[in-house]
């Protein structure tokens, strides 16, 4: 990138600029003939000047220039006006100038502002490109949070000023330039004045804003230090909690917070000072025009016209200087930040564009793996492998274990290229990795770390993440839709952003392990992989935790009702274990909320609709004459004094609140003093938003679930006696908000496992609950649902990085995805490190089998955290303190071993 953004913007708006540069030269003609106009309408129409006689014309447009060479040249011969005729004529004339130097106005703003954003566009789309070309060290010295800032906010005023940077002191320095020139055409000493003053504004007060630069550069640094402290903080928020660090933490922001304050009121002095000093100058000006212009005029030597179009001139003289000094101002706050940000993605070995262009097709690696004379060093420059050569072909399974050090890890991360050699070389037959296109290496090298990323979206659509490389055929457009297809591939191009389609079909269906013949097979190898990773329970878990929209799969949710049916039978008739709790209109279901008793039916949104509810008239008077309201209030009151002794002063156990969605960490406080506010029996003296707190906590609360011992069996009828009069009494709004319990229809506010059992499980996390949920699985299975159910577990969003899963679910799936993938190898570097030793041999031997079993010659390549599996493999290689020590099968390496301690079978 370059490092001056002056040259920058000019290199990519060159056209732009000079074009919208030649339409504000054009705009300067009617802007500097407004000025004379103010004159002719005093001095002629209003004041008589020529219309002396009675019946007195003028000529009105008259145009004959004086050509060298040729003499004067009668063009128009105008129009003979009275007076009146010659007022009217000069005001709509001046009327005509206001909209053109409008309408000037309104084009070259809007010229300028869509030539900013398409360079903001093109550095946000150069950066982020910079950004995928790093090289794997970078992104360690780089704080993301720092990196999103820049990209995001300390960018954004390059574009406004893109549109301002020629134009603007063009423009203006015109503008300025033409009302000073009428100035002097009219009085000398009014334009020396004028022209003096605006001398001291240009230089004394861009020298007093340099402060303002050097503040504001401070000021962006401490903010963007500030992101990527607050960031740490997040990332590291359990370690926080865990080694109570919170108040150093708090002191360390209010430190930060302070030292912007600091630069942040030195920034407001000193621009305040600076506008008092330029808003003075501007407005001694006038002072002096109507004292030396009212004696001038009074003299004789300026007419009243003079003076009055001199000062309607000098109205525009101020605004342009000043604006002119704010762009001189801006100029220098935006090199700083173009600097600044240049510098912190200036980096030396960029991965070459080349490299990562556009490969439709499935290509193949040039050889084998080779290493020669290979040295990795981490960031500070420790050895991790030194001069190692290596050779892995096809067919191959390969175990790397060490004896000390990390040199099998960074072997793995380097093949995987997420560590550059120092030194040496790692190649595919001839050519380095990092020379080859990723769409290369990146497809025929599958690399697997412990702890693979997750991006935001569906569990589907993380698993075929690696399978979307290239955009295949684009979707049909037509009309409206086809239109702005193109304009936005043309806009992208002019930012120079590259113009490929999101909308495609960017699934690669040659990329699939095994080779399918068509997107069809996708679902099948998904459902094997997840095979081979043991996941299909967890898949299954999440599907029967899903909700479904019976107006979308009204054929799954009609099957689904059928086995409710057949489940309830068997529970009926002893066949399964009774651990479910039915719902039942006339029965008190302790399973469920005190909400979902009290409505006999689901929300789709309880956090809004709740409230709602409650609080409506209907639903107040009912429990306020059966007394409901009074219990809930009460059992509110009992639940926040509890958990607020169970919370004590430790915040660490917001565990507490995950059972109660209404009620966060932010609202202990709050909940605190309402504690102190009322008494248990004091509803009718509490206030209303303190009743209405109450009873919404008391709304959440699940006796089995809590176990705080506040529920009775005179709530509970109580409850059941409100729930037949709300669904008589309420109004048919609120009605349609609920979603009753109905054992002929599928409710899409529930979740499947609840649909199916038409009820709640007790014990869900115990063997009976466990039994349930068998008996659930095996009625799903018999009806042939089971794999549309894991279907729906794969629709479910696994939240930012995949933290909606466990560890060991997430590297799982990470081999999953891998498997998914048809590659040449498959590196797989401490990949099961969370999952238990026995699962772990599971896992390794069905993925070696696999991979082996499809019979394309691909090779299997494993660091090891249990190296007792090394049994699987067919060859061993054992490093230690950075070098091979041993290389070869089980007999071999185990004997070359001797005593390290590693135990290989």
């Amino acid at each position: 990138m370059d490092k001056s953004l002056t040259r920058y913007i000019w290199t990519h708006t060159r056209r732009e600029q000079i074009w919208v540069l030649a339409v504000v030269l054009l705009s300067m003609i009617p802007y500097y003939l407004s000025f004379d106009l103010p004159k002719q309408i005093v001095n002629g129409p209003i004041q008589g000047m020529g219309f002396t006689e009675p019946g007195a014309t003028q000529r009105f447009l008259h145009w004959a220039p004086d050509i060298p060479l040729i003499g004067k040249v009668e063009l128009f011969p105008g129009l003979d006006l009275d007076r009146m005729g010659m007022l009217i004529a000069l005001s709509l004339t001046f009327l005509g100038l206001v909209v053109v130097n409008g309408v000037f106005k309104l084009y070259i703003n809007t010229f300028k502002g869509r030539m900013g954003e398409r360079l903001l566009r093109r550095i946000r789309y150069e950066l982020v490109d910079r950004l995928l070309r790093f090289p794997p060290a970078q992104f360690r010295r780089l704080k993301p949070a720092e990196a999103a800032s820049m990209i995001k906010d300390e960018v954004e005023p390059l574009g406004g000023f893109t549109g301002d940077a020629f134009v603007q002191p063009l423009m203006l320095g015109g503008q300025a330039l033409a009302a000073l020139l009428f100035i002097l055409m009219q009085s000398l000493w009014l334009g020396a004045l004028a022209g003096g003053i605006a001398a001291v504004q240009g230089l004394i007060i861009p020298r007093m804003r340099r402060r303002l630069i050097a503040l504001g550069r401070e000021r962006q640094l401490t903010a963007r230090q500030l992101s990527g402290r607050v960031n740490e903080i997040m990332d590291g928020i359990v370690t926080v909690h865990a080694l109570d660090t919170t108040n150093l933490e708090r002191a360390d922001l209010s430190r930060r917070l302070g030292e912007i304050f600091r630069i942040r009121y030195d920034l407001y002095q000193w621009k305040f000072m600076v506008k008092f000093l330029n808003n003075f100058l501007a407005q001694v000006t006038p002072f002096v025009f109507y004292l030396l212009g009212g004696w001038l005029t009074i003299r004789g030597t300026l007419d009243v016209g003079q003076l009055v179009a001199v000062i309607n001139a000098y109205k525009e003289l101020p605004g342009p200087l000043k604006e002119l000094i704010d762009w001189d101002q801006a100029r220098q706050d935006v090199e700083v930040k173009y600097e600044q940000v240049v510098e912190q993605f200036r980096v030396d070995e960029l991965i070459p564009e080349t490299v990562q262009r556009v490969m439709p097709g499935l290509a193949r690696l040039p050889g084998p793996l080779n290493a020669s004379s290979l040295v990795l060093r981490d960031d500070s420059g420790n050895l991790l492998l030194d001069h190692t050569t290596l050779h892995i072909g096809r067919s191959e399974t390969v175990a790397l274990v060490d004896d000390h050090g990390g040199g099998a890890e960074a072997f793995a991360a380097a093949i995987g290229r997420a560590i550059w050699p120092a030194s040496g070389k790692l190649a595919a037959g001839d050519v380095s990795l990092l020379e080859l296109p990723e769409g290369v290496a990146g497809r025929q090298i599958t690399y697997v770390p412990a702890e693979g990323y997750f991006f935001y979206g569906s569990l589907l659509d993380n698993l075929l993440y690696g399978l979307r490389h290239a955009p295949g055929p684009s979707p049909r457009r037509s009309g409206a839709t086809a239109r702005q297809f193109q304009w936005c591939q043309t806009e992208a191009r002019a930012a120079g952003n590259p113009p490929l389609d999101m909308d495609a079909d960017w699934l690669d269906v040659e990329s699939v392990a095994p080779n399918a013949r068509g997107a069809h097979d996708i679902p099948d190898a998904v459902m094997a992989a997840l095979s081979v990773t043991e996941m299909q329970d967890d898949i299954l878990g999440l599907g029967l935790m899903s909700h479904v929209d019976p107006l979308e799969k009204p054929d799954l949710t009609r099957r689904l009702v059928e086995i409710r049916h057949a489940l309830r039978a068997g529970i009926d008739a002893g066949r399964i274990d009774a651990h479910v709790v039915p719902f039942e209109r006339d029965r008190y279901n302790e399973e469920a909320t005190i909400a979902e008793n009290l409505l006999f039916g689901t929300l789709e949104d309880p956090m809004t609709q709740m409230p709602r509810i409650i609080q409506s008239p209907e639903v107040r008077s009912i429990m306020m004459r059966g007394g409901l309201a009074g219990q809930l209030f009460d059992l509110g009151l009992g639940m926040a004094t509890t958990l607020l002794e169970l919370l004590g002063d430790d915040p660490a156990q917001d565990v507490l609140l995950n059972d109660l969605p209404y009620l966060t960490m932010e609202d202990i406080p709050d909940l605190r003093q309402l504690v102190l506010r009322v008494t248990p029996g004091g509803l009718s003296e509490a206030t209303r938003d303190d009743r209405m707190g109450l009873i919404r906590l008391a709304m959440f609360y699940v006796e089995p679930v809590q176990r705080f011992g506040l529920m009775t069996p005179e709530l509970a009828r109580s409850v059941v006696e409100a729930r037949n009069a709300i669904h008589r009494e309420i109004s048919p709004e609120l009605r349609a908000m609920i979603e009753p319990y109905d054992p002929m229809r599928y409710m899409r506010s529930a979740t499947l496992m609840e649909n199916v059992l038409f009820g709640k499980s007790r014990d869900t996390g115990t063997r009976a609950g466990q039994s349930v949920r068998a008996a659930v699985v095996a009625a799903l299975d018999e009806a042939g649902l089971t794999r549309r159910v894991m279907e729906l577990g794969l629709g479910v969003n696994i939240g930012v990085g995949g933290r909606r899963l466990s560890l060991a679910q997430r590297q799982k799936l990470n081999i999953a995805r891998a498997l998914i993938r048809q590659s040449e190898y498959y590196v797989f570097d401490k990949s099961l490190s969370a999952v238990d030793p026995r699962t772990q041999e599971r896992i390794v031997c069905a993925v070696v089998a696999t991979v082996t079993e499809r019979g394309d010659g691909a090779s299997v390549i494993w660091v090891l955290t249990n190296t007792r599996l090394a049994h699987l493999f067919g060859r061993i290689i054992m490093f230690d303190r950075g070098r091979v020590v041993a290389d070869g099968g089980l007999d071999t390496v185990s004997a070359a071993s001797g005593g390290s301690g590693i135990a290989l079978s």
